[in-house]
């Protein structure tokens, strides 16, 4: 089974090009989403998290997401060491997903995928683009974010002309340009590439 991986910055519009692929049958695996559930669920990854934090960072099993945003936007080295915690599980997580799918390509959709190294794993890369102030402008919406909060999440990420030249296929999501004719016709080949 062919895996294919989707990336893109903080408001490239990854979900909603995962949520085409999803409609056309495939299944998608949000490593954001699962890395939300594990960090309330997994009780060894919980405790690393708890020690790395403080006990204060959980409260009646749910995570204070504000509380870790605080403190890792004044220690950036807290958030590398967050993600040495939550990155190794979620992968882990994500190949045991992998190995119960039965369809002809699946998509693990992440935005650090060559931060993490976890491109690796994946036989295909595809890129979502977006124009920078559009994704500003998206994530502010989106995620009720300030605009220097958005600047300091895309600071963090790798720069996205960077990200999408190590990409096989790049899909633009402009606002301009129509997101479904490009993903039909990567289905398409994609379909086709493990027959």
């Amino acid at each position: 089974m062919l895996k294919v991986g989707i990336t893109g910055g903080i408001g490239s519009g990854k979900s909603v090009v995962c949520q085409v692929f999803t409609a056309l049958g495939i299944p998608v695996f949000n490593a954001d989403e699962a890395a939300r559930h594990l960090m309330e669920n997994d009780a060894t990854l919980i405790q690393n998290i708890r020690q790395l934090f403080g006990d204060d960072v959980y409260s009646q099993g749910k995570l204070d997401r504000a509380k870790i945003s605080a403190v890792v936007f004044h220690e950036p080295e807290k958030l590398q060491q967050l993600n040495a915690l939550v990155h190794p599980a979620t992968i882990a997580y994500s190949k045991n997903w992998f190995e119960k799918q039965q369809a002809p390509y699946v998509i693990k959709e992440a935005a650090i995928f060559f931060e993490s190294g976890s491109y690796k794993d994946m036989d295909v890369m595809i890129g979502v683009y977006a124009p920078t102030e559009l994704r500003i402008q998206r994530a502010m919406k989106r995620n009720n974010f300030s605009r220097k909060k958005v600047l300091s999440v895309i600071a963090n990420q790798m720069d996205q002309d960077e990200k999408m030249k190590r990409c096989e296929h790049v899909i633009i999501n402009d606002d301009a340009t129509a997101v479904l004719p490009q993903v039909l016709k990567l289905h398409e080949q994609l379909s086709r590439a493990k027959e």
